[in-house]
């Protein structure tokens, strides 16, 4: 897993509706700062789907995994329109880049 790629994934297939610095503001997707261990649909402040609140999934490396291969199978009925990213190496690169930046 490398988080420099995973930064340049995240740069090119993410920030355009994400942020992860703290206090920054929710774009068309929420701020992702505090993404680890937070159980999803809870980040104050953003509007979430009313599936993506009631999936009960707590964020870590295996469930970012399965949901960033294909967002609307893992949460059906969410609100995110990102296609998924279907290389493994793909995804483990942004889950270490997500880790050391919304830390």
């Amino acid at each position: 897993m490398s988080a420099a790629k995973g930064a340049k994934v995240f740069k090119t297939k993410c920030s355009q509706c994400h942020t992860v610095e703290a206090g920054a503001p929710h774009k068309q997707g929420p701020n992702l700062h505090g993404l680890f261990g937070r159980q999803s649909g809870q980040a104050e402040g953003y509007s979430y789907s009313q599936a993506n609140k009631e999936s009960g999934i707590t964020w870590g490396e295996d469930t970012l995994f399965d949901y960033l291969e294909a967002p609307k199978k893992y949460i059906k009925g969410t609100k995110m329109v990102f296609a998924g990213l279907k290389k493994p190496a793909e995804r483990k690169d942004l889950i270490a880049y997500l880790k050391e930046s919304t830390a």
